[in-house]
């Protein structure tokens, strides 16, 4: 009987490959499944405020002109290169040339003009439209160079469009992002199932260097005990910002599992409704504030890990001041500031949305604030309900959440963010930092608007949120710190 060349050449090859270790599993393995405690209400980054829009998107999907590496640093993207005015006025981009839309079209100049019309247009629903403010125009010198002329000199304009909100849309796509959204990415859309998964696949016509995945899973598992099992089961290789800290030991002495433990840009605050009496009242605020152990905090809710703030702003920033002491656990001093301010019998609403941090947190915080004469009445409301109730109708007395955003103290400037601070003085810092390009000179306004704000104690602030992953310990290339909101799959692969 004669044998089959092909099937023995096939049986050849893998009989070599078992002797060597490779299975055909381990060979095949080209996709991953990375879990998310958040889904995203919709998948346009500059069209919604959540965090897990870009979690699942940045830099995998969208690309702006610059962008985030993973340590922070401002990388070109869209943009290859650039120049700047003497007078820091005027900046000329040198475009990618090459790079197409998913959809085949061709991404140039006047994509570049629209996205930036389009996101500091007046009826724009940008969630960080301030990052645009300070554009004066935005002109198209040729398919392949765009100029940009501020209105006054900023001297973080090229850090704002790193940030998610200034990716780069194209007019004939851009209405339908928020469903099936179309980039310029390494990765393109492949589906959503809504309140499972969204799934992305590697995109072959990618104008930059392939990435080593052909399909990303982001699956979307908000309980702390499931997100356990799963990891446990293999149904997901990695979890970035892992859940239940309280299992991290566990992984640890696992060798199939890293634990990867790096810091993120999560000033996590107790916000408070600045404009909502009693709050209104910074000797009440005051007294809120000496009220709160972080150390409880951070022990109950994160079994240890984060660092505790007094401002907001991230220790690992070189400009970071520390003002915990301001603010120290004092229970006396919470009482005799309420005693001064005739604040009796108050209570005030917490509403917690459902990251564990914020659950876990707001049940320790409502305790401590009971024992200093404070009721608290504890809602739990889904992440679409606290952007709709709280985030935009302000609709709340106390909150706890996480800002991911990077260095975003400038949000207290504005007078209609949700926690209503825009203090008169506080906005004079900001407008010169915008100026400053001094190093030292910018150093010392962060210092003095961080100062600023834990004076005014606009906001309790808890600790930063650190970044606690789990991934299987074959999976490479996950970032450990979270310089933005972002699971970065452009450079993960499998090791053989």
């Amino acid at each position: 009987m004669t044998k089959n060349p092909i099937a023995a050449a096939a049986v050849s090859i893998l009989t070599l490959g078992l002797a060597l270790g490779v299975t055909p599993a381990m060979a095949a393995k080209m996709d991953a499944t990375i879990g998310m405690q958040l889904e995203p209400p919709n998948l346009d980054p500059t069209g919604g405020a959540a965090a897990a829009i870009d979690e699942v998107l940045y830099a995998n999907l969208f690309e702006g002109l610059t962008r985030f590496g993973p340590d922070g640093e401002i990388l070109p993207a869209l943009a290859k290169s650039w120049t700047i005015s003497d007078d820091g006025l005027v900046y000329t981009f040198s475009l990618r040339e090459g790079a197409k839309f998913h959809d085949g079209t061709d991404f140039n100049a006047d994509d570049v003009k629209f996205s930036l019309d389009r996101a500091r247009a007046e009826d724009s629903t940008n969630a960080q439209k301030a990052l645009f403010a300070d554009i004066a125009s935005v002109d198209v010198v040729d398919p392949a160079t765009v100029k940009v002329t501020l209105s006054k000199q900023n001297g973080s304009f090229l850090f704002n469009l790193a940030w998610g909100d200034a990716v780069i849309v194209a007019p004939e796509s851009a209405d339908g992002n928020a469903a099936k959204p179309v980039g310029t990415g390494p990765f393109m859309f492949a589906q959503w199932v809504k309140g499972d998964r969204v799934e992305l696949d590697r995109n072959p016509d990618y104008w930059g260097e392939a990435v080593k995945l052909d399909h990303v899973t982001f699956k979307f598992i908000s309980d702390p005990t499931a997100a356990f099992a799963a990891m446990m089961t293999g149904d997901l290789d990695a979890f970035p910002a892992f859940p239940a800290p309280e299992n991290l030991t566990q992984f640890e002495a696992d060798p199939r599992f890293s634990v990867i433990i790096g810091s993120s840009e999560g000033e996590t605050i107790l916000a408070m409704n600045n404009k909502k009496p009693p709050l209104d009242n910074i000797t009440v605020r005051k007294a809120i504030a000496h009220a709160i152990d972080r150390k409880a905090i951070i022990d109950g809710a994160l079994f240890g890990y984060g660092t505790p703030i007094g401002t907001h702003f991230a220790p690992h920033n070189p400009a970071y001041v520390d003002l915990t002491a301001q603010s120290a656990y004092d229970p006396e001093q919470s009482k005799a500031l309420l005693a001064e301010a005739g604040v009796k019998d108050l209570t005030l609403s917490l509403k917690l949305p459902p990251p564990s941090y914020a659950r876990r947190g707001g049940e320790i915080i409502a305790a401590q604030l009971r024992e200093v004469g404070i009721n608290v009445d504890i809602t739990n409301v889904e992440w679409a309900q606290w952007l709709s109730d709280v985030f935009k109708a302000k609709n709340f007395d106390l909150t706890i959440v996480s800002h991911t955003e990077p260095m975003d103290i400038g949000i207290y400037a504005r007078d209609d963010y949700y926690f209503q601070y825009g203090d008169p003085a506080f906005k004079a810092i900001m407008a010169d930092l915008d100026k400053a390009t001094d190093p030292d000179k910018r150093t010392e306004l962060m210092q003095a608007a961080q100062k600023k704000i834990a004076d005014d104690y606009v906001n309790a602030y808890l600790f930063q949120l650190p970044r606690t992953g789990v991934a299987n310990a074959k999976l490479k290339g996950l970032w450990p710190n979270s310089p933005t909101q972002a699971n970065d799959m452009t450079g993960v692969f499998w090791e053989k």
